[in-house]
């Protein structure tokens, strides 16, 4: 399998490990569109790879991944652009994580720096996490006036009830990486540098224990998963839709970039 067409997502082969690395360090790894397109496509293309048996994802330089590109929100806003763009939202977000569900490999998340938003939903959507003890945390969608919709949701109650994830989620609250793992939304939170070498120590484990025992559990699990997801994200992308359309996230998306209180209007 050749990934050379890929820009905003870099594959590199270690054995029977394949490391997937969020490849934007400039921008702390955040996704506009052409790096989120990469990222629904990149699952399908590692799940009929035979030559990996394991995956690790993990982020280049010293953040795991910043959610949604608030460059790119601030210049969609308002615009018939940015319009066509939310109209895509919905079939886009679907694609990713119902990709990431089908990959029949593990898929460890070697969670090297901070993680939030759509960054903290890939987190919790891997098989495994490892993060960073002082790694920051959580789903910042509000923060920018934005549903949590694209699979936090989903995934929040699962790991820690219906009351915690709407308080976490409508608040925007940030925690460490320490923190993330006494709630059980991670499985280890280690010091940053031994992050990525406890990924590949347990994805080279999984890489070479019985191929259909170790996909057919993971596939077992996922179909739980599958029916969450099927359950809430159609409506919570769509209300996510709906909310990008709005003053108040373009007022949000502005007031973060230019780091200034936000006016909001309530519409």
């Amino acid at each position: 399998m050749n990934y050379d067409q890929y820009q905003y997502v870099k594959v590199e082969k270690k054995g029977r490990v394949a490391v997937v690395t969020l490849n934007r360090p400039d921008n702390r790894n955040a996704l506009h569109m052409d790096a989120h397109a990469e990222l629904e496509r990149i699952w399908s293309d590692l799940a009929q790879d035979e030559e990996v048996f394991a995956i690790v994802l993990t982020g280049a330089g010293k953040t795991f991944s910043a959610g949604g590109d608030i460059k790119a929100m601030v210049a969609r806003a308002g615009t018939v652009e940015g319009f066509k763009y939310t109209l895509k939202v919905p079939a886009a977000t679907r694609r990713m994580f119902q990709n990431i569900l089908d990959v029949p490999q593990p898929i460890l998340a070697a969670v090297n720096g901070d993680a939030v938003g759509l960054g903290a939903t890939l987190v919790l959507f891997s098989d495994i996490s490892i993060i960073a003890e002082n790694a920051k945390f959580g789903d910042t969608h509000t923060k920018v006036g934005l549903v949590a919709g694209d699979g936090g949701t989903a995934i929040w109650p699962l790991l820690i009830g219906p009351a915690r994830a709407k308080e976490f989620l409508m608040r925007s609250l940030i925690v460490s990486g320490a923190e993330a793992h006494r709630m059980n939304l991670v499985n280890y939170a280690l010091p940053a540098e031994q992050v990525l070498p406890k990924a590949m120590e347990i994805a080279e484990e999984l890489a070479q224990m019985p191929i259909w025992a170790v996909r057919w559990t993971k596939l077992s699990v996922n179909k739980w998963l599958k029916e969450q997801l099927n359950l809430i994200l159609d409506a919570s992308v769509a209300f996510e839709m709906l909310s990008m359309n709005t003053h108040d996230h373009a007022e949000a998306a502005r007031a973060f970039a230019e780091k200034r209180k936000p006016d909001y209007k309530g519409y």
